[in-house]
C-alpha cells in the first residue's frame, strides 16, 4: 500500500477496534462462572495486590483448581500471561471504585470483576483490527477487508467469548499480531529479522498463557520456511530463539515451582474424580464432536469457515505463509483435541479449545471476498446473519445455568455428544423475557448491567456506564463510517 493508504487503514482499523470495543462492551456478562475464569480472576488479584502468583484465597473460597508448590502456596495452573495482561484492568477498577458513587461495600468485589470481565472486549475487538489490517496488507481493498473483518467479528466466537473470561480472545490477538508482523509486508519484501523477533514476542507470550501454543508457534516456524524458502533460515532462526527464550521461562518457572519443568501445576482429576490430562477420546468420537455434533461443530459455532475454508486456497495465491497459518494451525489442534480427554472444553460454549486456531482459519474469509461472485457475497450476508444470531444465543443468558443440569455431562463427567446448547438456551432466553418475576442473581439476562444491579450497585451509576459505552459506540461507528465516505468508488 501507498503511505496515504497505510494511514487511512490504520485510522480505519483504529476505529473498527473502537466501535467493536464499545458493542463488545455492552454486551459484556461482567461474571465469572468456570473454574478457569475464577482461577484467572484469582491469580489477577494476587499479581495486583501482593506482585505474587500464589491464590491462597481460592482455598479459602472452596474455588482452588491447581497444585501446592515446593513452598506449600497454592498455584494455579493456567498461565500466567493471561493474568499479567489483564493487571492493567484491575488498576482501572480499582479507580473506578474509589471516585464512582452507588457501590455498596458488598458489591465492589463484583465491580471489579465485570472489569476484569471487560478485558476480553478489548482483546477479541482487537482480534478484528488485526485481521482487518493483514487484509489491507494483502492488497485487498479497504471496503473488502472491513467487510470480512466484520464477519469475522459478528459471526465467529470473537464475538462470544468477548463476553466471558477465558483466555482465547487474548490467545487469537496475540497470534494475528505474529501473523501481521511476519507475513503482512509481502513476500517480495521479505521477513526482516526485526519482525520475526516481534512476532517471537507475540508468540512467546502466547505460552505463558497456555502452553499448547507452543504447537501454534511451530507452525509460524514451518510457515517462514515455506514463504522464504532458501532466505527463510534467518527470520526463522530469530523466531525460534526468541520464543525458545520464553519457553525455556516457561518450564524454568514449573522447574521452581514444582521441581519439574513439565509440571504446569494441574491437577490430575477434576470434577467427580475424572482424569483429565490423557488422550483416551477415540478419534472419530472426537472429530465427530468437533465437526458435526449440535453442541460443539465448528461449522455450527463459526459459520463463515465455510467461506474461510476455500479462502486459504485463494490466501496461498498471494501468501504462502499466511496460507500455512491458516490452513494448517486449525487442523493440527484439530487433531490433538480430537484426542483429549476434555476435547468439549469443560463448561464453556461451543469448541472453545479450537477458538483462537479457527479465527486464525478466518485469513481466508479476505481472499475470499475479493472480486467475489454476487452468489459468494450473498453467501457472507447468510453467513454473518446465522453466526451473529448463533454467539447472541450464547451470550443472552449463562451457558453454565444451561449445562448444569444433567444434559451437559453424564454421571461420569463424560460429554454428552446429544447436547445442543442453541434451542435449549433459546428457551430460557423466552422464559425470561416472557416471566413476570425478576430472575434471581446470576440468572436471566446475561449482562454486566443486569447482574450489577441485582448486586447491589446503584441504578443511576449503572445507567451512567451504560449511556457512556452507548455514546463511545454511536460516536465511533459515526466516525468510522466517515472515513469510509472518503474511499473513493469501488
Amino acid at each position: 500500500m501507498q503511505h496515504t493508504d497505510t494511514r487511512l487503514a490504520n485510522r480505519i482499523a483504529l476505529l473498527f477496534f473502537l466501535t467493536l470495543h464499545f458493542l463488545f462492551l455492552l454486551t459484556s456478562t461482567g461474571r465469572v462462572r468456570t473454574m478457569d475464569e475464577v482461577s484467572v480472576n484469582f491469580q489477577v488479584q494476587s499479581l495486583a495486590q501482593h506482585g505474587s502468583t500464589a491464590v491462597p484465597q481460592a482455598v479459602a473460597a472452596g474455588l482452588f483448581f491447581g497444585k501446592l508448590d515446593r513452598s506449600g502456596q497454592p498455584q494455579s495452573p493456567y498461565g500466567l500471561g493471561h493474568a499479567a495482561a489483564v493487571v492493567p484492568w484491575y488498576a482501572l477498577g480499582s479507580a473506578l471504585l474509589s471516585v464512582l458513587p452507588g457501590i455498596p461495600p458488598w458489591s465492589g468485589e463484583f465491580v471489579m470483576t465485570a472489569v476484569l470481565t471487560a478485558s476480553n472486549a478489548a482483546f477479541s475487538a482487537l482480534a478484528a483490527a488485526l485481521l482487518f489490517l493483514i487484509f489491507c496488507r494483502l492488497g485487498i481493498a479497504l471496503r473488502t477487508a472491513l467487510a470480512a473483518a466484520t464477519l469475522f467479528a459478528l459471526a465467529t466466537p470473537v464475538f462470544s467469548y468477548s463476553a466471558w473470561f477465558y483466555s482465547e480472545p487474548l490467545a487469537a490477538a496475540l497470534l494475528l499480531a505474529a501473523a501481521l508482523f511476519l507475513f503482512a509486508g509481502g513476500e517480495s519484501a521479505g521477513i526482516s529479522a526485526k519482525n520475526a523477533a516481534l512476532a517471537g514476542l507475540f508468540l512467546g507470550i502466547t505460552l505463558w498463557v497456555r502452553p499448547i501454543y507452543v504447537l501454534a508457534a511451530a507452525v509460524f516456524l514451518l510457515a517462514v520456511i515455506v514463504r522464504e524458502r532458501k532466505n527463510g533460515m534467518r527470520p526463522a532462526l530469530v523466531l525460534a530463539l526468541v520464543i525458545g527464550i520464553f519457553g525455556f521461562g516457561c518450564l524454568a518457572r514449573n522447574y521452581l515451582l514444582f521441581g519439574n519443568p513439565l509440571d504446569f501445576g494441574y491437577p490430575s482429576t477434576a470434577e467427580g474424580g475424572k482424569h483429565i490430562l490423557s488422550f483416551d477420546t477415540p478419534i472419530l468420537d472426537g472429530l465427530f464432536g468437533l465437526l458435526a455434533s449440535p453442541g460443539k461443530s465448528i461449522f455450527l459455532f463459526a459459520p463463515p469457515l465455510l467461506l474461510a475454508i476455500p479462502g486459504v486456497f485463494r490466501l496461498a495465491r498471494r501468501d504462502r505463509g499466511l496460507a500455512t497459518v491458516a490452513g494448517l494451525t486449525p487442523l493440527v489442534y484439530l487433531f490433538f483435541y480430537a484426542r483429549y480427554t476434555q476435547w468439549e472444553g469443560g463448561y464453556c460454549y461451543g469448541p472453545r479449545y479450537l477458538v483462537p486456531a479457527l479465527l486464525l482459519l478466518c485469513l481466508g474469509l479476505g481472499p475470499m471476498l475479493a472480486d467475489a461472485s454476487p452468489g459468494i457475497r450473498k453467501a457472507a450476508v447468510a453467513l454473518l446473519i446465522a453466526g451473529f444470531l448463533v454467539q447472541v444465543v450464547g451470550i443472552s443468558t449463562s451457558f453454565l445455568e444451561d449445562q448444569a443440569t444433567g444434559r451437559y455431562f453424564d454421571e461420569h463427567w463424560t460429554y454428552r455428544l446429544s447436547y445442543s446448547p442453541i434451542p435449549s438456551m433459546s428457551r430460557r432466553l423466552l422464559y425470561y423475557i416472557r416471566s413476570p418475576k425478576p430472575a434471581p442473581m446470576g440468572l436471566g439476562f446475561d449482562r454486566w448491567f443486569v447482574f450489577l444491579a441485582k448486586a447491589g450497585v446503584a441504578r443511576s451509576t449503572l445507567a451512567a456506564g451504560v449511556s457512556f459505552e452507548f455514546a463511545g459506540l454511536l460516536l465511533c461507528a459515526w466516525l468510522l463510517r466517515k472515513a469510509l465516505l472518503q474511499l473513493p468508488a469501488p
